[in-house]
């Protein structure tokens, strides 16, 4: 790997290794001076800013109060050390995951291709370095998607949240070695939640001995293990192709390219790892001495993650949100895809955490910069509350007047007092498609409408509305007069049917991704951006996203547990290749003792651990005995099944055909499957 790291504060000027003494004030650098160019070629291939994109974005200007600069000095406040060329490489392939010299170019005011606000929030997010947030607390700041915390202990350090990959998890440590952490050791990692960017990079800061010998405490909330090994393995295709839509992956960082994603800058795709905690927390009110610090955590499991837990440091007066809040409004439902999240419930821990927790002096979360000063966090603490609650509460009140998701969508505002906060902003997630996922949660997928229920799908539609609209000429000619007015929604559902009636018509496609252009220009949600640029990218040069690299998870893998893999197994059966068969055998896994049955019927996988319950009279005409390993290497992709089979690192007792049908019976997940054409 290569890491560029560089110890100059904003002013360039040389800091001690630690420096730790209060730093006099920094000039707004990613502020202040001149903006970049928005020149009419871009790396990604875009059109240029329309005149109705400049205006919209314009407009923003005055929209919000711009002249508040408290989150530029929060941002730089406790600043100790800047890594102002870091850069990160993949391990194995060398690709960069990790550039921030390639975001330099966020400075001065917004180009006429980022909304203002987007903007905005990008410079807030652009500085790498370690900042101390208080006495005992430090944070490592822009390493990664999410922020690490860095909590002082008796005997040595406290991790919270320890990076998203092996790669920047290690430029992290090298890092912080140099300048904090000198001859003290990790006693103890925190992990706040079961999303990966949060705990995927541990095993770059304890290695397997710490792990095994016990010494290092690791602290979680319950179903941690269950949630963090099951995120995205039974669904991992769909959601890597939709995540690469969601996080820009195929994009160039530029004005007309990536900016931020609102939570943080990207996604360090690289190496993750997992490893299963040691103390786990089950109720809030817990209280907990780790390494001579006590903690109290608060469980807030089914609000941004299905597990998770805030804590307060009562010896610091500080309380660490997790990603319950952030400086951004979150997502109800993330546009990769998952499970629909409870808004409700997410202002009913927030407002928990208000009346418990308000008194702290200081508030810091995993994302973002910290929040100081009783008043100020009540506030914030009160206004992020009331932002979910309000999306909660209207979104249902117009379900009650019979308004579907995209009337409510199109409808729901936040009132002034609330927009106004750049915190409850929609840079991650949004007002509009977060009231979707509140009708959504409550309400289901069908809008009660029976033209709805079972409606045809685009490739068959499309070619119908394409011959009524009086052919695909006409239906361009009529898009590009949109266009031109600026009405670009309706002028990218016209260009959708016509993709999708001919998705080799080249006029079609091009006017569509200009189309997506503008409207990724003026988004002010990172992710909504990266939507509607890769949407354009890929209806210009085809899909060029690299295929999903299993093999970079094996660390999350081995610890996952197998009744996941069989999961994933049944999920992956080919109901016209297993018509008509009824099969069971036997998997008997040598090195962790564990035995299951497997039954295919009905073009259905059932599967039970071994011994039978009494009722359960499955007998397998074939036994499969093998490790974790070899199954790890058949779904990473790193071993060939059918040599796999008759290869002597396993044993087949019984019916060798019976097997092949079985593993005939499943089918593989298309990689990089089409989105915005058929």
């Amino acid at each position: 790997m290569a890491v560029g790291l560089y110890h100059r504060s904003l002013n360039n000027e040389l800091l001690s290794p630690i420096g730790l003494n209060p730093i006099r004030p920094v000039t707004y650098r990613l502020w202040r001076s001149a903006g970049p160019k928005d020149n009419s070629v871009s790396a990604n291939g875009n059109s240029a800013p329309s005149s109705d994109t400049l205006k919209k974005n314009r407009a923003v200007l005055k929209q919000l109060p711009f002249s508040d600069t408290r989150d530029f000095e929060e941002a730089e406040r406790g600043l100790i050390v800047t890594a102002d060329n870091l850069v990160v490489k993949h391990s194995k392939t060398g690709d960069t995951i990790w550039d921030m010299p390639a975001y330099q170019f966020i400075k001065g005011d917004a180009p006429d291709s980022v909304n203002p606000s987007l903007w905005r929030q990008a410079k807030l997010n652009n500085v790498p370095g370690l900042y101390q947030v208080k006495d005992g607390i430090w944070q490592l700041r822009n390493f990664d998607l999410a922020t690490l915390t860095i909590i002082e202990g008796e005997t040595g350090w406290i991790l919270v949240d320890p990076n998203t990959s092996l790669e920047t998890g290690q430029a992290a440590k090298a890092f912080l070695q140099q300048h904090l952490f000198k001859d003290k050791p990790i006693t103890a990692v925190v992990f706040t939640h079961s999303h990966i960017d949060h705990f995927g990079g541990v095993a770059a800061f304890i290695n397997d001995q710490e792990y095994q010998s016990g010494k290092v405490t690791l602290v979680a909330p319950e179903g941690f293990v269950k949630e963090a090994s099951s995120e995205n393995i039974m669904l991992g295709n769909a959601m890597s192709r939709r995540a690469g839509y969601q996080y820009g992956s195929s994009l160039t960082p530029g004005p007309r390219g990536n900016i931020d994603l609102g939570l943080g800058k990207s996604v360090p795709f690289g190496t993750t790892s997992l490893f299963v905690p040691n103390k786990i927390i089950r109720e809030t009110g817990e209280t907990h001495s780790i390494d001579g610090v006590e903690f109290v955590f608060q469980i807030a499991s089914g609000t941004e993650a299905p597990a998770e837990f805030t804590f307060y440091l009562p010896e610091h007066n500080a309380f660490c949100g997790a990603e319950v809040i952030s400086r951004t409004l979150h997502n109800v439902y993330t546009l990769r895809g998952a499970k629909v999240r409870d808004a409700l419930l997410w202002s009913q821990v927030i407002d928990s955490i208000l009346q418990n927790y308000g008194q702290a002096d200081v508030i810091f979360n995993s994302h973002h910069w910290p929040i100081w000063g009783q008043e100020r966090i009540r506030n914030y603490l009160a206004n992020q509350r009331d932002t979910y609650k309000f999306i909660h509460d209207q979104t249902v009140r117009m379900i009650l007047k019979g308004m579907t998701p995209n009337e409510i969508a199109n409808t729901i505002q936040l009132p002034e007092s609330l927009s106004q906060q750049f915190y409850s902003r929609g840079y991650y997630g949004t007002v509009e498609h977060n009231a979707k996922a509140v009708y959504q949660y409550y309400m289901g997928w069908f809008d009660g409408n029976p033209a709805n229920l079972h409606p045809l799908p685009p490739a068959d539609t499309a070619p119908k509305y394409i011959e009524m609209m009086g052919g695909i000429d006409n239906v361009i000619a009529k898009a590009q007069s949109y266009y031109e007015n600026g009405e670009y929604q309706w002028v990218a559902e016209l260009l959708n049917h016509a993709v999708f009636a001919e998705p080799n018509n080249q006029a079609a496609k091009a006017l569509l991704a200009n189309t997506y252009d503008q409207m990724a220009y003026q988004a002010e949600s990172g992710p909504w951006r990266s939507e509607y640029l890769t949407a354009a990218h890929e209806l210009r040069n085809g899909i060029t996203a690299p295929a999903l690299r299993t093999e970079d998870a094996r660390g999350v893998l081995t610890r996952t547990p197998i009744t996941t893999f069989l999961e994933t197994i049944a999920v992956n059966i080919d109901s016209e290749k297993a018509e008509g068969k009824t099969l069971v055998v036997e998997f008997i896994f040598s090195d962790v003792n564990e035995r299951y049955v497997l039954s295919l019927n009905n073009s259905v996988l059932n599967f039970y651990p071994r011994p039978l319950n009494t009722n359960n009279t499955l007998e397998p005409s074939v036994s499969l005995t093998l490790t974790k390993a070899i199954l790890l290497n058949l779904i990473t992709g790193t071993g060939d099944l059918k040599n796999t089979l008759f290869s002597d690192d396993l044993s087949i007792e019984g019916s060798k055909l019976d097997l092949l049908s079985f593993f005939g019976s499943m089918s593989s997940p298309t990689e990089n499957f089409p989105i915005v054409t058929p």
